[in-house]
């Protein structure tokens, strides 16, 4: 603020003329992150454009999303498939792209699946652009009291901010509530302060993420941009999920980090263009790797998880959101899971059944995947599991971030064949085809507890 106005625009101009070709837009960047933080500013002066788009570069940094890794995929069809060529199929693979700092952030790639299940991935744009975030216009008062209860600050000081509350409200509203409480009393402990975030923060951890229309899908990121998200978004779940109107909506599952806590949470998305991202309530949202069936089941949504991080669970629920039920799937049964088990992603809608993918991990914490089939009436009825792994990290394979380690969070089935993407040793992913049938058929052999015998 104390440049010359001279100064401020030779000092823009060689911004831009620095960074201008590496960035899509970048004046209107900078123009939006000064107006992110002009409230910091001392002064109601008006400013120029040079002058907003130097504070906008001085208060931004590039970062290099996938320069530590590229890892744990997960692949769904396309919404547009106008443009796939004959027997083919178009997807979108999500994955898990780590920086500096280990910062976690979602990524993604578009590619297809040939008729013969071979694998093509578009080359992907030259930028990457985080998209433009809102916060949610309504929220309900019930279940944002059962929220802060689940997460420790149902307190007096926070019953009486949502007291005031109408049963639907926006996050202006809450904001104005919170302010006033907190300037009538200046003097509030450190717990009611403490308590007074937690509220603020809580609506702002559901958000709605907009990217333009013409922005490619590879140039797209979800990074971090809330504070339960601020050391990661983690192992992202995609599943297209049919509705029983036949509506297709892409839902995903993720761990967000921050810092010290994880939190399972929600994407919702129609078109990969705009993300509606929530949390999850219920007793049981707890731990990672939940993943939700691809359709309800008997009328009620569907999900497995690992919340004990050994055994994996079942959980049915007669709402998206709330998940308070588990039943035990699966326990650790052959040497290579011992350690723990869990899911690579939603299960897989066949003739034969659910198919679901896993993964293991056993010995020297080697990670491999393995593959078992339920009932496609009742989950919780398995019908065939795999003795030995189904995949596990060749030899040129086991180096990476986390060495000896192969794992998937989401997989395809296509003109016969099982496509599934996964990652490498926490560092980069690659893609491994199956014959559909051929599996069946071994899971099928295999028999429940996968010593091929059959229960009377």
């Amino acid at each position: 603020m104390a440049m010359t106005d001279q100064e401020v625009e030779d000092r823009a101009d060689l911004v831009m003329a620095e960074f201008g070709d590496r960035h899509v837009q970048l004046t209107q960047f900078f123009e939006n992150r000064f107006i992110d933080t002009r409230r910091h500013l001392f002064t109601d002066q008006v400013l120029s454009q040079a002058r907003r788009v130097l504070i906008g570069a001085h208060l931004t940094q590039e970062y290099a999303l996938e320069a530590a890794a590229l890892f744990n995929p997960s692949m769904v069809p396309h919404p547009i498939q106008d443009n796939a060529s004959d027997g083919a199929q178009r997807f979108i693979v999500s994955l898990r792209a780590t920086g500096e700092g280990h910062v976690s952030s979602i990524t993604f790639r578009e590619g297809e699946i040939n008729a013969d299940g071979s694998v093509s991935i578009d080359e992907p744009g030259s930028f990457v652009t985080a998209g433009r975030i809102e916060t949610l216009q309504n929220y309900e008062k019930a279940t944002f009291i059962q929220k802060l209860y689940e997460i420790g600050f149902d307190t007096p000081f926070t019953r009486q901010l949502i007291g005031e509350m109408p049963d639907h409200f926006s996050f202006g509203d809450l904001e104005g509530v919170v302010s006033r409480a907190t300037r009538a009393d200046r003097h509030l402990n450190h717990a009611d302060n403490e308590a007074a975030d937690a509220v603020l923060n809580l609506a702002r951890s559901n958000y709605v993420l907009q990217f333009p229309d013409d922005q490619p899908v590879s140039e797209r990121v979800m990074f971090p941009a809330v504070a339960v998200e601020g050391r990661g978004m983690e192992d992202a779940r995609f599943v297209a999920f049919i509705a029983d109107d036949g509506k297709r909506t892409y839902y995903a599952t993720y761990t967000a980090y921050d810092g010290h806590n994880l939190f399972t949470r929600l994407i919702e998305t129609e078109d990969f263009l705009t993300f509606t991202v929530n949390t999850l309530f219920g007793s049981q949202i707890e731990n990672k790797g939940m993943a939700l069936f691809p359709r309800k089941v008997h009328g009620r949504y569907a999900m497995v998880s690992r919340q004990d991080n050994e055994n994996l669970y079942l959980m049915f629920s007669d709402h998206l959101h709330f998940w308070n039920a588990k039943e035990i799937l699966l326990r650790p049964t052959f040497p290579w899971e011992f350690v723990h088990i869990g899911n690579c992603g939603s299960p897989i809608e066949t003739e034969a059944g659910w198919l679901l993918i896993t993964h293991g991990v056993g010995a020297m914490r080697k990670y491999v995947l393995g593959a078992v089939l339920l009932d496609i009436d009742d989950p919780s009825k398995i019908l065939g599991r795999l003795p030995e792994p189904l995949l596990q990290p060749t030899e040129d394979e086991r180096e990476g971030y986390v060495p000896n380690v192969v794992y998937s969070c989401g997989a395809m089935a296509h003109n016969g064949k099982l496509v599934v993407p996964y990652a490498m040793s926490d560092q980069c992913s690659s893609f491994a085809t199956f014959d559909l049938d051929d599996l069946l058929e071994d899971l099928l052999k295999a028999g429940p507890d996968g010593t091929g015998k059959q229960p009377l």
